[in-house]
Order: C-alpha cells, then sequence, then structure tokens
C-alpha cells in the first residue's frame, strides 16, 4: 500500500483553524516563583487558568494581608471560584471594591445599584452571552475584572467557561507573532449589544463610547505577560488593513479562544461566585439551558488602558 503524501496537510498556519499537537501550558510568567497560599486553601480546576478557594467568607472584609493573598492567586490563575457564599448585593460590591472603582454598564439592566449588572436570563429572554469575549473592550480603559454571582441556577446548563489569552498568545505560531507585533484593532460596542438591545439606547451613547483603539497584543499591567487581546464580540477591524485581511486575521485570533487546553469550565450551583481578570481572559456563557431560568448579577471593576 502506497502513502499519498500530497494528501496530508502541510505543517503550517492554517488560513482559519488551529494546528493539533504538543501546546505550551506555561501557568506563570517566569518571573514569578510559586509559592504556596497561607490563609485559604486553593485547588486549581485547570492546567493553566482556574482555581476553587475554600476558607475565605466573601461577606466579611478583607484584610490587606488577605487582599494581597487573593490577589497573587487571581494573577497566577487568572479566575476563582467560591463556593457556599450567600452573600447580598451590598457584599458584592463591597468585596470587589477592594479591587477599585466600580463600573456602570448602561446597555445592560441594572440591579439594586448601578454598578450592578442584572443577566435575567428563561423562557421570553434567551441567554445571549454565547460568545467569547472580553467584556467593555470597547471602553478605552477596559474593566480590570469582575465579580459575579448567580441567583437562579438552571436545574441542568448554563456553565460559564473561560480561556486563558496568555496561553493563547503563547502558542500561536512564531510567524503570526511578529506579524501581530504592534498592531492595534479596533473595538466598538455595536456589534456586541445590538444583537439584543433596543437602538435608540445604541444610538444614546454613541458620543460617550465612540469606538476605541487597542493593542492587538496587550502586556499585564501587573504580570508583564503578552496576552493577545481582540475578541469575536467587539473587535471589528485591525488598523491599517484592508478589510479582507483584517477579517481573515481576525478569525484565525478569534479561534485561539476555543482550544481546551486554554479553558476552565465551571458548573454553577446555589452561592457559587467567579472572580475573572478581564485583563487576561475571555469567556463564554453556556446557553443550554433554555427555557429554564438562569438569573445572576456581575460587578465589574474599572481598568487600566491597555499598551
Amino acid at each position: 500500500m502506497t502513502l499519498h503524501l500530497s494528501a496530508l496537510r502541510p505543517a503550517a498556519t492554517p488560513d482559519d483553524g488551529i494546528l493539533e499537537g504538543p501546546r505550551l501550558l506555561r501557568r506563570l510568567p517566569e518571573t514569578i516563583e510559586e509559592r504556596p497560599y497561607e490563609l485559604f486553601t486553593l485547588r486549581p480546576l485547570g492546567r493553566v487558568i482556574g482555581a476553587e478557594i475554600t476558607g475565605v467568607d466573601l461577606a466579611d472584609p478583607l484584610s490587606p494581608r488577605m487582599r494581597a493573598e487573593l490577589n497573587r492567586a487571581l494573577l497566577e490563575w487568572k479566575v476563582l471560584f467560591f463556593r457556599d457564599q450567600a452573600i447580598t448585593s451590598a457584599q458584592q460590591r463591597a468585596f470587589a471594591a477592594h479591587w477599585g472603582e466600580l463600573e456602570v454598564n448602561p446597555f445592560i439592566p441594572q440591579g439594586e445599584a448601578a454598578e450592578v449588572t442584572r443577566f435575567e436570563r428563561g423562557a421570553g429572554m434567551p441567554g445571549m452571552e454565547n460568545i467569547w469575549h472580553t467584556d467593555v473592550t470597547f471602553r478605552p480603559e477596559p474593566a480590570l475584572g469582575s465579580v459575579l454571582r448567580l441567583i437562579t441556577v438552571p436545574p441542568l446548563g448554563g456553565d460559564t467557561m473561560w480561556a486563558d489569552m496568555a496561553a493563547a498568545y503563547d502558542n500561536l505560531p512564531a510567524e503570526v507573532r511578529r506579524r501581530i507585533e504592534g498592531l492595534r484593532a479596533v473595538h466598538d460596542y455595536i456589534p456586541g449589544f445590538a444583537r439584543f438591545t433596543d437602538p435608540e439606547l445604541l444610538l444614546r451613547h454613541q458620543e460617550q463610547f465612540p469606538p476605541v483603539e487597542h493593542p492587538v497584543v496587550r502586556r499585564h499591567p501587573e504580570t508583564g505577560r503578552r496576552t493577545l487581546f481582540v475578541n469575536q464580540a467587539f473587535t471589528t477591524h485591525i488598523t491599517g488593513l484592508d478589510r479582507a485581511e483584517s477579517d481573515r486575521l481576525l478569525r484565525y485570533l478569534f479561534t485561539q479562544a476555543h482550544t481546551p487546553e486554554y479553558q476552565v469550565r465551571f458548573q454553577w450551583r446555589p452561592n457559587s461566585v467567579a472572580f475573572w481578570d478581564n485583563r487576561a481572559t475571555q469567556h463564554y456563557a453556556v446557553n443550554d439551558y433554555h427555557p429554564h431560568a438562569r438569573i445572576a448579577e456581575r460587578v465589574a471593576i474599572a481598568g487600566d488602558r491597555p499598551y
């Protein structure tokens, strides 16, 4: 039997998609030395991203030492999960405020305070967040992170997934990393919200949120890691490229978040809370629970300008 080598795919970057084979799964920057946590127990849920924390009550104010250790865990694991946290909306906001000023999102219904966004899904309103995205990259200074708690958990489904975009960058082929070095991309809120938002509301905020440019690869301000920073919800095109070339390159870069080796998947239970680093991740809310109810509230922490 003759092997027809002409039928084999060449070992080069595919136009759209991801090559199979070994991946570099580096969780920590080379400058960070791993050391144990002293104030709580941490259980990894993924190889490079995601860990469950026990021994912390989010209803209590954080001491400076606890805040520092949780921040180290956030930088090292990108998303932290807490179970059995029967906290109020006010306590959720107080916890998030340890990391900075809280944002207001005018496009999503509010909870009991302006800083709380409420995602109320059910028979009449299916989930619309089932797209890989980084929150509010249409802002000049996108969110540092978010704290999400589920109020109503569906009987089955409704998980959320996160992807480590530093791992995604690490595994880009060398020719792609060279190609995107120094490139900038435009981010706009309209594509992300047009599918389910009143057009008059979108129009009302155009002056407040004009399209902005961010680097295609940003450096994390605390860890220094290079992170792929484009997402399908809000990134519209790459500056300086014609539309066809921009669309092709963005399709390829968007696809990187789909790689399971870079992901963690969290199954919600009542009184579960997730806290993620929005500068290092993308996330995806799995819409497999309709017509059952899924109600969540999120608090986002103001961030810095990507560079």
